[in-house]
């Protein structure tokens, strides 16, 4: 399950708003081996694409070097989807090589009749993808 703050979902959600039509992407980081987001992390997408995102190289060997030296990890990576329901693609589980992390998708696109966005978690490890509950809480 994962458990993370209204603030962090709201930014989370708001960045994928902001850089609709074109996929949004980031970490959320936290302290090393708590599994506890704590850290918002806006990345682009240097694929500027509606259909695909990619992490810029420079841009993520930086952050994995600024984690290290704050003895963090990624707790959360997420995406967001603009046509299609929230649920990995092909090419998404293929480049997912974080086995501890939560993979969060916000699609923006209103696939289900149930508002503007969706905002589902995934654990994505060896290929396989299994959907987790999502807390949100207002402080840990």
């Amino acid at each position: 399950m994962l458990t993370i703050t209204q603030a962090l979902v709201d930014q989370i959600v708001a960045h994928a708003r902001k850089d609709h039509p074109d996929e949004a992407c980031g970490v959320v980081a936290g302290p090393a081996g708590s599994d506890r987001p704590e850290r918002f992390i806006p990345m682009l997408n240097a694929a500027m694409s509606p259909t695909f995102y990619e992490f810029d190289s420079g841009d993520l060997l930086k952050l994995y070097r600024e984690m290290d030296d704050r003895d963090e990890e990624p707790v959360v990576v997420y995406h967001s989807h603009t046509a299609t329901e929230a649920y990995p693609s092909r090419t998404d589980i293929s480049y997912a090589n974080e086995p501890g992390a939560h993979y969060v998708l916000v699609s923006t696109a209103d696939t289900d009749g149930l508002g503007e966005f969706q905002f589902r978690s995934y654990r994505i490890v060896e290929g396989e993808v299994t959907e987790e509950e999502v807390r949100v809480v207002e402080a840990y």
